[in-house]
């Protein structure tokens, strides 16, 4: 529980551990650049939000709720009384006012989800009730209210909608190529808002190792004896790393139809920010307000995403992006660094160069060669 013991609806929570309250905190403090940037620009949209509430009658939101009401249980004081204690105590931290309902469906796959135009609703499953622990429960518990205070519920809500209709016009080839162009640009940011609900989850849980071992079990299952924290972000590691260019064509082809990042992208994405001056800051009562989000500017939100795309490609390890970050900085011999990323066509050594092969320069012997004007030529 958070650090203030706090009473609502007649039930008090009495802290466990203490914890940091975020008061007034805004989304803006935890959301990732690219997923802030987008977030921001809809919100100056006047009536963007009332709009596709609107469609909502469009939509399955009524039937999802009507189902979730049916066929499912509702958190309370009275079922699942824990995860109410967690749901409500999430929603203190991060000082969200009104507490979403929350349901446990059954299904064994562990999952969660925040959902809903009109009100956000957050749905588990009991898969993953009963794959965590607490403290790794209150991590998610802690994701989906990020979800809900960032209003990513309304937005996913609209990439639903969009993905059906992409399927409804996919015989109509332009149409369909738009509507998909649209959905792909979706994907990338629901990839990024699912960075920036962990980062909720981490302020909510102030848990790190409880976060990543949340994250080791959706990956392994409830076999944590056999999972090292240490080991799983080696994998991660090695999945940026790893291979030549066609690892990582394929790593984008893999990604594109994903609305998650990978699990071990997102263990590895959640400890650096945990080990950064932004999340130090916010953890000493230093973090953007609500009550100035008004105030917020668009085009600063955009080159702080931008800024960011940069960083990563600049520091990332993959082949494809070193290479991307090789050509930005002016890099020479683009032909034969590609060659090598792909593993060769094997570079060929100089023995095995047949004299049509090379230049006439390179034929030239070396006593015959004009004499150099003494500026220094460039080198790979």
């Amino acid at each position: 529980m958070s650090d203030d013991s706090h009473e609502q609806n007649g039930h008090e929570n009495v802290p466990s551990r203490q914890r940091r309250r975020f008061e007034g905190i805004s989304s803006r403090a935890y959301e990732h650049p690219a997923d802030r940037s987008a977030l921001v620009a809809l919100r100056k949209l006047s009536g963007f939000d009332t709009v596709f509430k609107v469609l909502s009658g469009l939509l399955p939101e009524r039937s999802l709720r009507l189902l979730f009401l049916s066929d499912s249980v509702r958190v309370s004081d009275a079922q699942f009384a824990h995860l109410n204690d967690m749901l409500r105590d999430a929603c203190h931290i991060l000082d969200l006012e009104k507490v979403p309902p929350m349901y446990v469906n059954q299904d064994p796959q562990p999952n969660a989800m925040c959902i809903g135009l009109d009100e956000p609703i957050i749905v588990v499953t009991t898969g993953l009730v009963e794959l965590l622990d607490e403290e790794e429960m209150r991590a998610v518990i802690g994701h989906e209210v990020g979800h809900a205070l960032s209003g990513h519920a309304v937005y996913r809500t609209i990439l639903l909608f969009l993905t059906n209709l992409a399927l409804r016009v996919a015989w109509i080839p332009l149409g369909n190529l738009a509507v998909m162009a649209i959905v792909t640009a979706l994907r990338e940011w629901f990839r990024k808002s699912e960075l920036s609900a962990d980062r909720a989850g981490l302020l909510v849980g102030q848990d790190l190792r409880a976060s990543m071992r949340g994250l080791m079990k959706l990956a392994g299952g409830n076999h944590l004896h056999e999972m090292n924290v240490d080991a799983f972000l080696a994998q991660a590691e090695e999945y940026e790393a790893g291979g030549d260019l066609r690892d990582s064509v394929l790593k984008i082809l893999n990604t594109l139809p994903r609305t998650h990042p990978f699990t071990t992208v997102r263990a590895a994405e959640l400890k650096k920010w945990a080990e950064s001056r932004d999340y130090q800051r916010m953890m000493d009562g230093h973090y953007p307000r609500r009550d100035a989000d008004g105030d917020t500017s668009v085009s600063d939100s955009f080159r702080q995403s931008a800024a960011s795309y940069a960083s990563d490609v600049k520091n990332s390890k993959d082949p494809l992006m070193k290479l991307v970050s090789d050509i930005a900085g002016g890099a020479g011999d683009l032909g034969g660094r590609v060659r090598r990323g792909f593993g060769g066509f094997a570079a060929t050594s100089p023995k095995d160069e047949s004299p049509k092969d090379q230049s006439p320069k390179d034929q030239t012997p070396p006593q015959e060669q004009p004499p150099q004007d003494g500026t220094p030529g460039d080198e790979d």
